[in-house]
């Protein structure tokens, strides 16, 4: 190791022979680069063939986890729309039954949509949320605390990143006061 610094041997306090020298500036032989840049190369186009291959194989896993999710929902679906069928062929009977059956559907579908996690809000009574509701109106109703929801227009589906869509609630607000009155536009009026 002293030789290939440069330094006397120990002990002999004469230079190393020149052959044993390391020249700092002259770097490996030309055949060795060559072959390092080759070896590289080579793992490089590996590596990029291993890459697009691994690109190809998540695209098709998630395609056929795309078709296998939209099959199950469609599998899900299916009873609701058989009995939709089932009740336009019974249109001709008495209101009431028909009433009854399309009752039935409803609460078929919205089953449906709760087993494929997106569960229905209808909730009277409860804070405003923007994130859970979308204010479509306002009521002033004495019986209605400021702020929360009097009455669903159309109800929501699903919880956080799941939520299809927010409720359409009517919001209550204070009742006005009888005894104060909007002030005057201009003076003296």
């Amino acid at each position: 190791m002293a030789e290939e610094r440069g330094e006397p041997p120990p002990g002999t306090g004469r230079p190393p022979p020149a052959e044993t020298l390391v020249d700092p500036l002259a770097g490996p032989p030309a055949e060795d680069v060559d072959a390092k840049i080759a070896d590289l190369e080579d793992r490089w186009l590996r590596s990029a063939a291993e890459l697009d291959n691994l690109r190809k194989r998540v695209a098709r896993d998630a395609e056929r986890i795309r078709s296998e999710e939209r099959a199950r929902t469609v599998r899900e679906v299916l009873p609701v729309v058989d009995n939709l069928d089932l009740a336009l062929r019974h249109g001709d009977a008495e209101a009431g039954a028909v009433v009854e059956g399309v009752r039935a559907v409803r609460d078929q579908a919205v089953a449906t949509l709760a087993r494929l996690g997106f569960e229905r809000h209808e909730e009277l009574g409860v804070p405003f949320d923007p994130v859970h509701h979308e204010a479509v109106g306002t009521v002033a109703d004495p019986g209605v605390p400021a702020g929360t929801v009097a009455g669903v227009v159309r109800p929501g589906y699903g919880d956080g990143e799941r939520q299809l869509r927010p409720a359409a609630v009517i919001v209550a607000v204070a009742p006005d006061r009888p005894d104060e009155q909007a002030p005057p536009d201009r003076p003296g009026e």
